[in-house]
């Protein structure tokens, strides 16, 4: 087992069947050195980040071999890995980070990917934090995210947006897959959470041209800061939504 809950969980779906030929369709370093460590028959990363294909690179070390390949690109590009297919797609947190480079290309994701997808799809999402106020924790993590938010957008970037698993299923239904399993699980966010949200904010703040707006979030944000990890403390952590995971095929496959 990989140590990573969500990874573990595919990895006891998939059983004994072969994993084949896998794509990361939605490639990072955690994910695509899980693929790597695979009992596969070779493997396809796709990134569209060059800091993140060099990061992928520098943690892989990269795997210089016959049996793994990465390349930069989006999935709103018609040639991307054309004419190719793939036993085992993983689309891990793709959606959420797609808005950064193929925006309003969500609801074509999965048909997109469909003609990839040889046998099986795992999607991997997290539900929205928007939209849960009804705790103390929620309504915290709610300041969090529209700060952070604030701070990306006055930076003239694009953040991330995350879709519930509901959507995902119906997608998925409208785009030719049949979905086979789907599970949920609950997330506690904690310490290494709070910070690192709250350090993409300050980052993004060298952006800002003005001084005074500057001073004036640099202030909100550390205030939340303590906020929310006094909060973790006392709640040994935040409970809201969950990591999902959908496993879909194509319609005709594994049915019957």
């Amino acid at each position: 087992m990989s140590g990573d809950s969500l990874f573990d969980s595919i990895a006891r779906y998939q059983g004994d069947r072969p994993w084949g030929r896998v794509l990361d369709a939605g490639a990072g370093p955690h994910s695509t050195s899980w693929v790597a460590g695979l009992d596969h028959r070779g493997w396809v990363g796709v990134t569209a980040d060059r800091h993140m294909e060099t990061r992928i690179r520098d943690r892989l070390g990269l795997v210089r071999s016959s049996t793994g390949a990465l390349v930069r690109g989006d999935w709103s590009d018609p040639a991307l890995l054309l004419g190719q297919a793939f036993d085992t797609v993983l689309a891990d947190y793709l959606l959420g980070a797609m808005d950064g480079f193929a925006p309003y290309y969500q609801d074509q994701l999965f048909g997109r990917l469909h003609r990839h997808v040889g046998t099986r799809l795992y999607v991997v999402g997290v539900t929205p934090i928007l939209g849960h106020e009804g705790t103390e924790q929620e309504a915290w993590l709610q300041r969090m995210v529209r700060l952070r938010d604030a701070c990306i957008l006055l930076a003239g970037r694009r953040c991330y947006r995350e879709f519930p698993q509901a959507w995902v299923h119906r997608q998925l239904d409208a785009s030719g897959y049949r979905i086979a399993d789907a599970w949920a699980l609950p997330i506690v966010y904690r310490e290494a959470f709070v910070n690192r949200q709250l350090d993409v904010a300050t980052r993004k703040l060298v952006l800002v041209r003005d001084p005074v707006l500057v001073q004036a979030l640099t202030g909100r944000i550390e205030a939340l800061r303590e906020e929310g990890l006094a909060l973790v403390g006392k709640l040994d952590g935040l409970r809201c939504g969950a990591d999902y995971v959908v496993v879909a095929e194509p319609d005709g496959v594994g049915a019957g």
